[in-house]
């Protein structure tokens, strides 16, 4: 598909915008790098210095060049083991953040009625704090198993990786009963793609090259609130 920028640091393909963001009912989002301004893993690393080999191995599968998101996983959360709860406060208390323009867009979204997932790669203990705050509707991470206010460098349940984040989307249009093509997936990696393909519109933020090759959407400068430039909102707050 041919790209177009619209503005500068805004490209669209496979479309004609202006859309209607009302026409959508569900508004799909990525958690680290994309809702907000960090990847959690990493800086939980940096925290207790392991921050440049954990951050190797996440920059290798964001590129798509570990194809396997449980095995990279698995390799960072190995070397996090031992690390103390404690550093998980310090990242969401001083380092977490949310990107430029986050709130106006779930603003707009919230006003022209739709519901709101955050589904993540990262950890409950970050996406359960951000439900609340933002009034999310749904938000599924991996749940970090902690024994003795310590990282065992493991997860428990079913791994959130890029199978599982597209059945998540798929699995609240089914309670909300929206179709495939009434969602906006918003991601910035690898294993953002399936949920990606799944949308009606993809938007890739700040992304890599193969998810940026595949958007309907390419946010490379400015905040999350230039998607409104191409889904339009009903209203306009004064």
């Amino acid at each position: 598909m041919a790209t177009r920028e619209i503005s500068p640091g805004l490209t669209v393909q496979g479309f004609t915008p202006p859309l209607r963001l009302a026409d959508y009912k569900l508004i799909a989002f990525d958690m680290d790098s994309t809702l907000i301004n960090i990847e959690c893993v990493d800086e939980i690393a940096e925290v207790v210095g392991k921050g440049p080999a954990v951050a190797a191995i996440t920059e290798a599968a964001m590129r798509g060049e570990i194809s396997d998101f449980r095995e990279s996983l698995a390799r960072r959360l190995a070397l996090l083991a031992g690390t103390p709860v404690s550093a998980l406060q310090r990242v969401y208390e001083h380092r977490l953040r949310l990107n430029p323009g986050a709130l106006e867009l779930l603003a707009y979204a919230r006003w022209d009625g739709l519901k709101i997932l955050l589904v993540s790669g990262g950890f409950t203990y970050f996406t359960d704090r951000l439900k609340p705050r933002l009034g999310l509707d749904y938000a599924f991470s991996n749940q970090l198993e902690i024994e003795d206010g310590v990282l065992t460098g493991r997860v428990t349940g079913r791994v959130i990786d890029g199978a599982a984040k597209r059945d998540a989307v798929a699995q609240a249009c089914v309670d909300i009963g929206c179709a495939p093509e009434q969602v906006i997936a918003v991601g910035d990696g690898a294993n953002d793609l399936p949920m990606m393909q799944l949308a009606g519109l993809s938007v890739a933020y700040r992304a890599k090259p193969k998810v940026r090759e595949y958007a309907n959407v390419s946010i490379d400068t400015g905040g999350l609130n230039r998607l409104l430039e191409v889904t339009v909102p009903s209203v306009a707050y004064a």
